[in-house]
């Protein structure tokens, strides 16, 4: 019996593909079409008659001004701006349809543990419990600008902010009222069940009763990427599901394992996380059709836009390196599971800067698969059995035209095979993916954290 494959959209409310800077100027396209509420709706419908496990919105707080020191080049390619808010989306898809889970990013740099905490509580209601949260610590300088800060906090020093963020939103979602605080009789609420969180941290401080009552799932479901080893850690401690992104079979298998390994030190079991690699799909009737799709994509690429997202995600100004340049990794505080999916992940192959921009045009740093829908089948599974992956977020290269040749060629593909679900199981996005129940599993640190924490100022955490 083949092994179920899930599937994620993968996008951000940005203009055209947010993985395929250039595609917008592609003939038939709309460019801005991310501004049209319409646009959203109907997505959410295609891809809930797809059957698609969700849609995960990225985000990031800051424009791609690493290369050339400036963002000229991400502003002529349209890559990732103008970009605008994910949170408003998900009501509006929702609305629409019935099953579609909804992974939002928000960043534990920037935010506020409760207002977030209130944020994702509200839409965990409004949406019956299919929200899920991307956790991140932001990676580009220009966001601290945008968020008043001189410089972006060490890579390590955002992840001790986010553990600790992690520990007050827990508190605010799974202790603050008990499951049966809410009477709806001559009493709504009965105040011996509802209780304040009193956290005092290095970084953060909450002392009050959480505002809203518990939402069908309370804590939504944890997503993270982080691929650096201090974000694997983070994964291991936190996440349910895990975004994983490299650009070749052996990168994401070595990437898998570490994961696997992380969260058996950690006392959970690799069977209770779902993994996800990037991946774009083009797939058509038939192999030739896919293929010279592929070649007009790749032809219409913005290299310019690779180089401003390449270096963004990897705090190096590729201006200063000529193609041929070897590709090293070094150690930045930006995101260093970007430079590491080029250099470290797979020895084996050695990538020069023009290697990686040429790739990095089309899907960013994960693969891209084009044929028919049996072709492309073959490569989805031949991924999962061989690195032990339980599915794809795939972005696109032209939205929504690549969602709907997946929902018409290989879903019924997968199906046929056995290796897809024919109809959505019952209850949150939580019981979709895990096949649980609607909350936290009792051995996660989020559901046996204790009420309350304080740490003298300035102490580590």
């Amino acid at each position: 019996m083949p092994k179920e494959i899930r599937l994620n959209a993968f996008l951000m409310n940005t203009v055209g593909g947010h993985l395929a800077p250039g595609q917008w100027r592609a003939p038939g396209a709309v460019p801005r079409a991310y501004l049209d509420p319409g646009y959203w709706r109907d997505l959410a419908v295609l891809l809930e008659e797809g059957g698609f496990d969700g849609l995960f919105l990225g985000d990031t707080l800051g424009v791609y001004d690493v290369q050339g020191g400036n963002a000229d080049a991400a502003l002529r390619a349209g890559a990732q701006v103008p970009m605008n808010d994910p949170f408003p989306l998900i009501p509006l898809m929702s609305a629409v349809t019935r099953h579609l889970g909804f992974g939002v990013t928000a960043s534990a740099t920037y935010e506020q543990p409760y207002l977030l905490a209130r944020r994702f509580t509200t839409l965990d209601h409004l949406t019956q419990g299919r929200v899920a949260w991307n956790i991140v610590t932001s990676y580009l300088a220009s966001g601290a600008r945008n968020m008043g800060q001189q410089n972006l906090r060490a890579h390590d020093a955002r992840y001790d902010r986010a553990e600790e963020f992690m520990d007050i939103c827990y508190q605010l979602w799974e202790k603050s009222w008990d499951t049966d605080a809410v009477r709806a009789g001559a009493v709504y609420a009965d105040p011996t069940k509802i209780r304040p969180v009193r956290y005092e941290g290095r970084h953060f401080s909450t002392d009050g009763i959480f505002q809203s009552e518990p939402s069908p799932q309370r804590t939504p479901v944890l997503f993270q990427a982080g691929g650096s080893q201090r974000g694997v850690d983070f994964a291991a401690r936190h996440a349910e599901c895990v975004f994983l992104a490299a650009p070749t079979l052996a990168g994401v298998r070595k990437s898998v394992s570490a994961l696997h390994d992380a969260l058996r030190l950690a006392g959970r079991s690799p069977d209770s996380v779902r993994t996800f690699a990037m991946f774009t799909v083009i797939v058509d009737a038939t192999p030739q059709a896919a293929r010279e799709r592929l070649a007009a994509y790749l032809a219409q690429a913005d290299r310019d836009g690779a180089a401003a997202l390449l270096s963004g995600w990897t705090g190096i100004d590729l201006a200063r390196y000529a193609r041929e340049d070897a590709l090293e990794y070094v150690d930045t505080d930006a995101g260093q599971s970007a430079l590491a999916a080029f250099s470290k992940l797979d020895p084996a192959r050695r990538w020069t800067v023009g290697d990686a921009l040429d790739y990095v045009a089309l899907g960013g740093r994960g693969p891209v698969i084009a044929g028919s829908a049996p072709e492309v089948a073959d490569a989805l599974q031949n991924w999962v059995e061989d690195t032990g992956l339980d599915g794809f977020n795939l972005a696109c290269a032209q939205a929504p035209r690549t969602y709907a040749d997946i929902v018409r060629y290989l879903i019924p593909e997968l199906q046929r095979r056995g290796a897809y679900k024919t109809s959505y199981a019952p209850g949150t996005w939580r019981e979709k993916l895990l096949g649980t129940g609607p909350h936290l599993a009792p051995d996660h640190p989020g559901a046996r954290i204790p009420l309350t924490y304080k740490a003298a100022r300035g102490a580590g955490h």
